[in-house]
């Protein structure tokens, strides 16, 4: 393992890992599994990265990894068709600190077309410009065009679902639901997703999220008054409730009573059938996260409360994208065990990733916000009230927060991956970052939803 050098990684997790080593890591790697598997003997950490097709467009080299296939569900590897746990582990660890932060982010970028972690049904298409342009000056990584195969058939099947299944939203919304274009965000951020039933999982919940944002907080009804019982209930639909005989069809069918909760409880019951126990809790929890942001928000906006900078982005670490990298593993088909995901070495990691994406989400719409009815909070609004900056001087000091994110995001996961080169450390790192540059794509290329600031 390589000795990760002065950091603070050094007082927590590189002891845990040794820890792990000694005692929980060969159960961890000989224990591998993909969600919904009956564990496997022998083999190496079900995440561990596949071989990228030969194909794709070619970027900096990486240095090779211990491959394992990503299965589809309910399939078993066949006898010897994994590396033995020993062997994999040895041959992550003997990878140089510079040779891993090159895996987590080469001269190119994560999220090009190389490093699709497992062969997508139909071959990727080439790297193309996307339309729309980037912030300026933000620091980003470009991705390929995402593969217009899986994206309409994601687009098909997800309106189906929010259709016949759910009935997320009426006919009158039908071009906002195809404006969101959220086959093309999805199949953007999850390049290495098996299948497309493992993509479904993240589109069902994105779509899901984004009817309870909508319907509950802001553009189809939404208030701030009353938004905490209505959360509640709602995340009632992904943590169950566990009640006396008595009052449990009352519940039930309040799970039905409206789009948001309807949503919440299809989107969660497909995530269950595909994710470990441990997955579908923490799921549950960033979910929980996300509705104490909602609230916080929403008690601003009740006391007309502008938020000091440092207050506002606390915030926004709650009202934030996190659900969607953490089950990166499981769209991907394996699973980080829950015993790595919680070093706080990992939390930092996520959370940095998560405040990064949400930063980027409060800049590209940032003018459909201010076109909007009533106040919205953005990070460009609250450093200009806050800080006496003009609009254009509050935008562009939002951006460099946005970088110092990113930056901070590639530089603690590259620590991690030098300090625990697990195979699926490495791998859930690599989906977490490539689903930061996937969500930067959407956001650029959505001119349907957002058109930047004339600033420049």
């Amino acid at each position: 393992m390589p000795e990760p050098g002065p950091s603070p990684l050094q007082s927590g997790l590189p002891s845990a890992a040794a820890h792990l080593g000694a005692h929980g890591l060969p159960n961890v790697l000989s224990a591998g599994r993909a969600p919904g598997h009956a564990p496997v003997a022998g083999a190496a950490a079900a995440g561990a990265v596949v071989a990228a097709p030969a194909a794709e467009a070619p970027v900096a080299a990486r240095p090779a990894l211990p491959t394992a296939p990503v299965l589809p569900f309910g399939t078993a590897p066949a006898p010897g068709a994994v590396p033995a746990p020993a062997e994999d582990a040895a041959a992550v660890g003997q990878a140089d600190p510079a040779a891993l932060q090159r895996i987590l982010r080469g001269p190119g970028g994560l999220g090009t077309a190389a490093l699709h972690l497992a062969p997508p049904a139909q071959p990727a298409a080439p790297a193309a410009p996307a339309a729309g342009r980037p912030v300026p000056g933000l620091y980003h990584h470009p991705v390929p065009e995402p593969d217009p195969v899986r994206v309409e058939e994601v687009s098909r099947r997800i309106k189906r679902w929010a259709v016949d299944e759910v009935q997320a939203y009426p006919p009158e919304w039908e071009d906002q639901f195809d404006g969101f274009s959220v086959g093309r965000y999805m199949v953007a951020c999850h390049p290495d997703a098996p299948t497309i039933d493992h993509l479904m999982i993240a589109t069902r919940l994105m779509v899901a999220e984004n009817v309870v944002d909508d319907v509950y907080c802001e553009d189809h009804g939404g208030s701030p008054v009353g938004l905490g019982g209505r959360l509640l209930l709602a995340h009632t639909a992904l943590d169950p409730l566990h009640t006396t005989r008595e009052y449990v069809p009352a519940w039930e069918e309040s799970l039905l009573s409206d789009a948001p909760r309807r949503t919440y409880r299809s989107a969660m019951e497909y995530f269950v059938r595909a994710a470990t126990p441990s997955q579908a809790d923490r799921f549950r929890h960033d979910m929980a996260r996300l509705h104490m942001g909602y609230l916080a928000e929403a008690a601003w906006a009740e006391t007309e409360y502008v938020p000091e900078v440092a207050e506002y982005l606390a915030m926004r670490q709650f009202n934030n994208f996190r659900p969607c990298p953490t089950i990166t593993d499981t769209v991907g088909g394996y699973e980080l065990p829950p015993e790595l995901h919680a070093q706080p070495a990992m939390q930092r990691v996520i959370a940095l990733a998560g405040n990064a994406a949400t930063i980027a989400n409060d800049l590209y719409s940032y003018t459909k916000e201010l076109a909007s009815p009533g106040r919205h909070l953005n990070l460009p609004v609250v450093i200009a009230e806050r800080e006496g900056l003009s609009d254009k001087d509050a935008y562009l000091k939002a951006v460099e927060v946005h970088n110092d994110l990113m930056h901070a995001f590639e530089e603690e996961a590259a620590r991690l991956a030098a300090a625990c080169p697990v195979p699926t450390v490495l791998r859930f790192l690599r989906g977490v970052a490539v689903w930061v540059d996937g969500n930067h794509y959407w956001h650029m290329s959505n001119t349907y939803r957002y058109r930047l600031p004339d600033f420049w």
